[in-house]
């Protein structure tokens, strides 16, 4: 199909990438609607709007430079606070819930891959990309995308569906707050401390304040992406040996092959050992989050743009129905299992959001809502997620493949 900015178009799709992601950023932290929308919603529909009116195209080398080199960049970049003795210390009440919330992704994907497996090809891969992304976030999708080989019309039938049910549950966990069934069965103090607090900046969104101007100089920048670099170096070039050299042929084979040879685990995991055990040097560097947070917001927008509801429709609507499933039961796990060890409202709904959409929409509701005291806890919880994730995808798809 003809569009109005061809494939070979690079400095035009990467201008139009770029400037959706920095739009997105300047409508959060301008306007209160945007704020509360926040700008992952924006960027992400904006992309769709200009693929579905043929205004951009659907797939083209820019995009995959995005999946093979932005991502893998953001994973360190924004895992520099992935120190897990401060993640414990720091928000232990939240990521227990992050826990509790994350075994309700494990049993939705088990529910959803046990309904459809006779139905969807190779579902085993998609059910590995979700249970990444729904416990950690879109770094994790693509990383099990690489991994398991999906094919891109899948890639991009699955991105569709994901996109469009995860934009309609962001809204649903915006709305809960304001439904008295769950305002009388939970409790609600940071709701209510919101209420009683009137005295917020004129003219200035939650979004602006919370990322405000750091102090970061010119070291801070060059150490913090060439750090980057270096451990998605060393990540890439291991992992292409061991691969290689561990043998495969049954499920723990596989497995270990799955989790050695895998770069993207390697760098979680290289990145987690820094920032827990050179928490001096690595917490030095300042705009790490910020960086890392920029190159997901242009991949939210790359991942926008094969989202086009006539595809949904036509090629694979039980895509929709995969990942309903596994939205429903984690929200449904998450709230009993709130209730049970009495939580509160504000950290069920950002957990439950922090599984499925990832610490930085996560942290875009607790600043919209003016959580303030949740952002912290909600970013750690949501990065842990994002170590777990590839883990536990690399694991479910294994055993999925036996199934």
């Amino acid at each position: 199909m003809n569009t109005l900015i061809s494939a070979d178009n690079t400095w035009a799709l990467w201008s139009i990438l770029i400037g959706i992601a920095a739009m997105s950023i300047y409508l959060e932290q301008t306007y209160a609607w945007a704020s509360k929308i926040t700008g992952a919603i924006i960027g992400l529909v904006a992309a769709m709007l200009l693929a579905n009116f043929n205004v951009i195209p659907t797939a083209a080398p820019t995009y995959d430079v995005v999946w093979g080199y932005v991502v893998p960049l953001a994973i360190p970049l924004l895992l520099f606070d992935a120190n897990i003795k401060k993640i414990w210390r720091e928000s232990g009440r939240v990521l227990i819930m992050f826990l509790l919330s994350s075994i309700g992704t494990i049993a939705g994907v088990l529910l959803s891959f046990m309904l459809l497996k006779n139905y969807i090809p190779d579902l085993y891969k998609m059910a590995a990309m979700m249970t990444g992304s729904y416990i950690g976030g879109g770094v994790n999708f693509a990383a099990m995308a690489e991994s398991f080989g999906t094919g891109e019309e899948w890639i991009s039938a699955l991105t569709v569906a994901d996109n469009l049910l995860m934009a309609l549950y962001f809204f649903v966990l915006l709305a809960i707050p304001s439904i008295g069934f769950f305002m009388r069965k939970f409790k609600h103090p940071h709701i209510d401390a919101v209420a009683e607090n009137a005295n917020k900046e004129e003219g200035e969104t939650l979004a602006a304040q919370y990322w405000g101007r750091k102090d970061i100089s010119l070291k801070d920048i060059s150490f913090a992406v060439a750090i980057a670099f270096v451990v998605v170096w060393i990540s890439t070039a291991l992992s292409s040996f061991l691969s290689g050299v561990i043998p495969k042929g049954n499920f723990v084979l596989n497995l270990f092959n799955g989790f050695l040879g895998n770069k993207y685990l390697l760098i979680t995991t290289f990145t987690m050992l820094l920032a827990t055990y050179a928490p001096g040097f690595i917490n030095s560097i300042h705009g790490a989050q910020e960086l890392g947070t920029f190159l997901i917001y242009i991949f939210l927008v790359v991942i926008g743009v094969p989202a086009s509801i006539p595809v949904i429709i036509s090629q694979a609507p039980l895509l929709l129905v995969f990942t309903g499933v596994i939205v429903l039961i984690n929200m449904i796990v998450s709230f009993v299992f709130g209730k049970l060890f009495h939580f509160s409202l504000e950290e069920i709904l950002l957990c439950s959001n922090a599984n499925i959409g990832g610490p930085t929409t996560a942290a875009a509701m607790a600043i919209a809502k003016g959580w303030n005291k949740l952002i912290g806890p909600i970013v750690l919880a949501g990065i842990f997620g994002y170590v777990i994730g590839n883990y536990l995808g690399i694991f479910m798809g294994n055993l999925f493949q036996l199934m």
